[in-house]
């Protein structure tokens, strides 16, 4: 058996369940971007030092192959869809104030590089935010498991908040304004 079935030479994909439609669906444009949203994550947790914040990435990345098949389901398979769990999604926002309530963290905009493995990590939250939008978007068509929203993102701020983590522990600033600037702060993830 070979990983090149040709099957997808002239532009169409199946989705579960078996339904063939154009490589260029959204759907299939989604869980595309999911898919690349995992290598992405794949990279930023190479590159990082930090074993929790590796081990934990790990498991978001298992989580998103869940979030990948709910998207890739055909609303017309009979087949049953994987859900993403209101657990996961709790997970992920538990994660989010825990990282947070770290003293010292940056609470401003940053400026991505200061670190290789924080700046992988604010490529993987810009991955996942068109993955959002598009997943958004997807759901003003076709049925999208809500929770596939509420995942992705929480899952963007908690990408945003590794970041900063990481370079928090380097003693690494990623300001990205002066710090006597007294104008008005941005949202920290978008």
């Amino acid at each position: 058996m070979s990983i090149s079935t040709e099957s997808g030479d002239a532009g169409q994909t199946s989705l579960s369940g078996g339904t063939r439609v154009s490589k260029s669906d959204l759907r299939v444009e989604v869980y595309g971007t999911v898919d690349e949203l995992i290598s992405s994550m794949g990279l930023a947790r190479a590159l990082c030092t930090d074993a929790a914040i590796q081990t934990f990435t790990a498991s978001i990345q298992r989580e998103l192959f869940v979030v990948g098949s709910s998207l890739a389901a055909s609303p017309e398979s009979r087949k049953d869809q994987p859900q993403v769990s209101d657990e996961s999604v709790n997970r992920l926002t538990s994660e989010v104030h825990r990282i947070e309530g770290t003293k010292g963290l940056l609470g401003d905009w940053a400026l991505p590089g200061a670190d290789a493995a924080s700046a992988a990590y604010d490529v993987a939250r810009t991955v996942c935010r068109r993955a959002e939008r598009m997943a958004v978007r997807l759901s003003l068509e076709e049925t999208v498991d809500p929770n596939v929203l509420r995942y992705l993102n929480r899952l963007s701020d908690l990408l945003w908040l590794c970041g900063r983590l990481i370079e928090l522990e380097h003693s690494l600033n990623s300001r990205l304004r002066d710090p006597d600037d007294t104008g008005a702060r941005w949202s920290r993830a978008w």
